[in-house]
């Protein structure tokens, strides 16, 4: 990555600073400030750290106002088209796609990795019934660390090889329970004859007293919203795992915060806020009504499902998801208000010019939360079925992070804004004043 030195200009004191420009693969270049307190006094100031690149990474990009998301510089669609989850698995762990005989290696790894500790069992069950899957899922891979601590030395690359296989392999088998708890169901076993969706599928909807078989088109359903799920950048929950690996803690830990990152419903938890803004419109004859809600700016209803944070054009997962969403639901001849209003709504808001000139296309939150509902899930599943796909993301991160000599702990600066230094006075002297709030 060359670096050419550009000039900046600070206001502040008449400074100066020269600082090297970063050149990418892909994408807009990067000042590099890591110089910046030492040649001008001053730090950079970036809120949410929209604006600034906080590591080097050859794992996934997005541009967002192309609508591109390549993973090690496939396309997504053609990943979907012609890759199952285990092969793009592999793809972000290790650089490229793998071989046949690669292929078959890795399967047999994570096929022989589903199931868990029988001890797991008792930690399910001091939750309550009715906790949040999330909840559960925190808790129990946080716990994995306390049955698998013999290859916990993360830098030895085998151990970081053992627990990456681990986490891919195990987290259906995690879900899937916490499902089958709150449902008060028997746990299911994972099997070794299925493959990795199909398998998940049996899992979250089996029975002990019948035979289950997940259809074609659910298995099909899935493994696209594995796929295009699997990685996005630097997105909260990826950041969240870098920041705690950072640390040098275990990756179970990592993983568990990433996990509690995506539980918020401005990440992980958007899929389930389109179900509760469907519910929300209610029937195909007030879409027009909701719509003119979604436009008044003094309104507090929010159209969720539309526009992202990322994409100012069509997102390309949801152009992946959206076929496979009217595959779905004729394959399985699902009869569902909800989801003949969620096509509804679709088909009005892609002709709307106040959303096609704003660019507030469908996301990918919108057509996975229809998928969700058609396989059957409640909202309080998605997110965990989110998790199961982004684990191969974070786990890649981490081992980029962990062989990257340019990690250090994560440690941002801030800005200071409260009281200048004074002297503590006696409690009898003290004034009365309003407490603090938040």
């Amino acid at each position: 990555m060359p670096a050419t030195a550009r000039k900046i200009d600070f206001g502040h004191g008449n400074q100066r600073a020269e600082l090297p420009l970063l050149e990418p693969t892909l994408g807009p270049p990067m000042i590099d400030t890591r110089r910046l307190r030492e040649e001008t006094g001053c730090w950079a100031y970036d809120p949410s750290f929209g604006e600034t690149g906080a590591c080097r990474s050859a794992i996934t990009y997005v541009d967002g106002d192309e609508g591109v998301l390549l993973y090690r510089g496939y396309p997504i669609d053609q990943l979907v088209e012609r890759c199952d989850y285990l092969d793009v698995c592999w793809l972000l762990l290790n650089g490229d796609l793998p071989s046949a005989a690669q292929k078959a290696k890795f399967t047999d790894d994570i096929t022989h990795h589903t199931m868990v500790n029988e001890q797991l069992h008792a930690i399910y069950r001091g939750f309550r019934r009715d906790s949040h899957p999330m909840a559960v899922m925190c808790g129990v891979v946080g716990a994995l660390a306390a049955f698998y601590h013999d290859s916990l030395d993360i830098f030895d690359p085998r151990h970081r090889l053992i627990a990456s296989h681990r986490l891919i392999a195990k987290m259906p088998t995690i879900a899937a329970m916490a499902y089958k708890y709150s449902l008060g169901q028997p746990f299911i076993y994972p099997r070794n004859d299925l493959g990795y969706a199909e398998n998940f599928l049996h899992m979250l909807f089996a029975v002990p007293c019948e035979p289950y078989r997940a259809p074609a088109a659910a298995v099909r359903a899935l493994e696209a919203l594995l796929i295009i799920q699997a990685d996005h950048e630097q997105n909260a929950s990826t950041s969240a795992m870098r920041l705690v690996g950072s640390t040098r803690a275990n990756p179970y830990a990592a993983t568990a915060a990433a996990i509690a990152a995506l539980w918020g419903p401005l990440h992980g938890g958007a899929n389930e806020a389109v179900l509760q803004t469907l519910a929300e419109i209610g029937s195909v004859e007030r879409i027009p009504e909701m719509l003119r809600r979604a436009k008044d700016k003094d309104d507090p209803f929010r159209l969720s499902g539309f526009g992202h944070r990322v994409y100012k054009s069509y997102d390309p997962r949801a152009k992946v998801l959206r076929p496979l969403c009217s595959e779905l639901l004729a394959a399985l001849g699902k009869e569902d208000p909800l989801l003949t209003l969620a096509m509804e709504l679709e088909r009005i808001a892609l002709e709307d010019p106040y959303f096609v000139e704003r660019k507030l296309y469908p996301n990918v939150d919108f057509y996975s939360g229809i998928i969700f509902r058609a396989l059957g899930l409640p909202p309080a599943m998605f997110t965990p079925v989110f998790a199961v796909a982004r684990t191969v993301g974070w786990v890649a991160h981490w081992n980029e992070m962990m062989t990257d000599p340019e990690t250090r702990i994560v440690r941002p600066r801030q800005l200071y804004v409260g009281p200048e230094e004074r002297p503590v006075v006696a409690v009898e002297k003290r004034r009365e004043h309003a407490p603090l709030v938040g």
